[in-house]
C-alpha cells in the first residue's frame, strides 16, 4: 500500500534511507537523517514523502517536491529519492510509486516529474526506460 510518510515510520524509514545512502556510497549520519526527517514533516517545506507498506513494514520510499521550470513558466515535480528494499525489488513497487507520483503531479498541475539516477543503476533504469522518457540533458555540479 502506498501512503504519505507518517511519524510512526521514522525507525523503518531511517533504516531504508541508510540503505539508499549505502547504495550510492554516500556517507549518512544522524544529522542528515534528522534534517531530512524534519523536512518531510514540515508542512511549510517543499519536500514530501511517500512510503510503500507491506504487512505493516515500510519497504520503499520516495521523496519528491515541486521545482520551478522557467522555460515552461510553471512548476513541475522533482523526484529526489526512490528506494526499494532489495528483497522487495522486482515486485513492481517502484512502478507503483512512480504511478502514484504521476497522479500527484497531475493533481498539482505539474504534469511532469523529473529525476536523475546514476549511470550504473541498471535495474532502476530498466524500469525508467519502460515508463518514462529519457532526456538528452547531462547533469553538472559546481561546488563552492
Amino acid at each position: 500500500m502506498i501512503r504519505e510518510i507518517q511519524s510512526k515510520d521514522k525507525e523503518q524509514w531511517e533504516n531504508l534511507y541508510r540503505g539508499y545512502a549505502d547504495f550510492y556510497k554516500v556517507e549518512m549520519n544522524k544529522k542528515i537523517l534528522q534534517t531530512v526527517w524534519n523536512w518531510l514533516h514540515d508542512k511549510d517545506h517543499e519536500v514530501s514523502g511517500l512510503v510503500y507498506e507491506v504487512d505493516g513494514n515500510i519497504v520503499g520510499f520516495a521523496h519528491y517536491r515541486k521545482m520551478p521550470s522557467p522555460l515552461r513558466g510553471k512548476e513541475i515535480g522533482f523526484l529526489d529519492d526512490l528506494f526499494i528494499e532489495p528483497k522487495y525489488r522486482g515486485k513492481k513497487i517502484g512502478e507503483k510509486i512512480l504511478n502514484e507520483l504521476k497522479k500527484i503531479s497531475k493533481s498539482k498541475g505539474w504534469n511532469l516529474i523529473r529525476w536523475i539516477t546514476h549511470n550504473d543503476n541498471l535495474r532502476a533504469k530498466a524500469l525508467y526506460d519502460r515508463i518514462a522518457e529519457k532526456t538528452k540533458w547531462d547533469v553538472y555540479e559546481l561546488s563552492s
